[in-house]
């Protein structure tokens, strides 16, 4: 009797198969039957989060209302925008709070595949949206999506299971070198700086010595400077920084009507809905510069309380990491926590004139789906991890 002929499987029924093992995870993780949760989630931390959104939210409506007024007739527009990201956010928050953060080592090569092929085809003239010089955006009809925003957090997720085994210096330059000259290419120096620092810290975490830490750090250093010398208006920005008061008319602007709004507002501020500066005097009042009029309204006192709020969140995310049950967790808490205590960092303190100002929102806080919703969902991720502290 003749031996039976083995019949291959063909590439449709392969690729069937990958498919419905991909999307079997996905469900296994909606479900639930991959979290093991050991304990509830930070009460405190979430409380923290659910504050500074609500706080965002009114100061969404506050700043915004004239130009709302002015250019849609509506003054509730921005407001109904950003209430509709607070709400996707939190829902997800919840959702994701529930998922076990180990099941996103099965699909995140996907998403960070994805990510960076939304990074190049943005680049394409007519493709990506283009706003005073950066094309940046989507286009998505009502709204708009930034990939470098979402970006963030599949880097931390991505290079949290990649560095999982030891990596040399120069494979740590090669993958976030291309990472992050796609993101400078938009231009988006800000975001680069973030991704770089939340790269690594991450990267020392993970177990590098100090010397080649100390050498990476170099090495970003010098790129730095060359990126701000190479190109016109980051010089500009950067001889503004040196000299606030070189031309208050034009590069200097924005700098300027910052100090005044903030020097306004006193010890006590000049109270919620007061803000003189909203008034078209300031410029991206609802996204980068909306702590200008934050400090404004509420004052010295004010601004002391917000920030501490914030510091009181990167210390409870540090916190989370430290205690992790494992490395992976570990990478991830201090991927996140490391980035959204850079971005905060950067926004603040080019506020007040400590570093260049650049076009960085304001965590939490300031305009814009991509941002809010993102930030919201790795806190979801975070709170996952904390549960499952040992």
């Amino acid at each position: 009797m003749l031996p039976r002929k083995k019949i291959l499987p063909t590439s449709k029924t392969v690729k069937r198969n990958r498919a419905i093992s991909w999307f079997t995870n996905i469900k296994e993780a909606l479900s639930g039957t991959l979290t093991a949760n050991k304990r509830k989630a930070d009460f405190f931390l979430l409380f923290l989060i659910f504050l500074l959104t609500i706080f965002g939210l009114i100061m969404v409506f506050d700043s915004s209302i004239v130009e709302a007024n002015i250019q849609f007739h509506d003054k509730f527009h921005y407001l109904r925008f950003q209430a509709a990201y607070f709400i996707i956010g939190w829902i997800g928050l919840l959702i994701i709070s529930r998922i076990d953060y180990h099941v996103y080592k099965k699909f995140i090569f996907y998403f960070f595949v994805a990510n960076i092929l939304f990074l190049i085809i943005i680049l394409i003239p007519g493709v990506g949206l283009q706003i005073k010089g950066a094309r940046r955006w989507f286009d998505l009809g009502p709204t708009t999506y930034q990939p470098s925003e979402t970006f963030k957090i599949i880097l931390v997720l991505y290079l949290s299971l990649w560095l999982e085994k030891k990596r040399t210096l120069g494979q740590f330059f090669a993958l976030t070198g291309f990472i992050l000259g796609l993101v400078v290419l938009e231009p988006d120096l800000g975001t680069t700086i973030v991704l770089m620092a939340t790269a690594f810290i991450m990267y020392y975490v993970s177990g590098a010595p100090i010397v080649k830490f100390a050498s990476a750090i170099a090495v970003a250093s010098i790129l730095g400077l060359l990126l701000i010398f190479t190109s016109p208006y980051r010089r500009d920005r950067f001889s503004t920084f040196l000299n606030p008061h070189s031309d208050p008319l034009g590069s200097s602007y924005h700098v300027q009507q910052i100090l005044l709004s903030l020097g306004s507002g006193g010890f006590t501020g000049l109270g919620i809905g007061q803000s003189k500066q909203k008034y078209q005097y300031l410029p991206e009042a609802t996204t980068d510069s909306i702590f200008a009029i934050i400090g404004e309204e509420v004052g010295f006192i004010g601004s002391v309380v917000f920030i501490s709020a914030f510091m009181a969140i990167i210390w409870k995310g540090f916190q989370i990491a430290q205690r992790a049950s494992d490395t992976y967790g570990r990478l991830i808490a201090t991927g996140i926590t490391t980035w959204l205590a850079s971005q905060t960092f950067i926004n603040l303190a080019s506020m007040v004139s400590l570093v260049p100002l650049t076009g960085v929102p304001l965590p939490f806080i300031s305009y814009g789906g991509s941002s809010l919703i993102v930030c919201l969902w790795s806190i979801g991720i975070l709170l996952n991890i904390s549960k499952q502290i040992d």
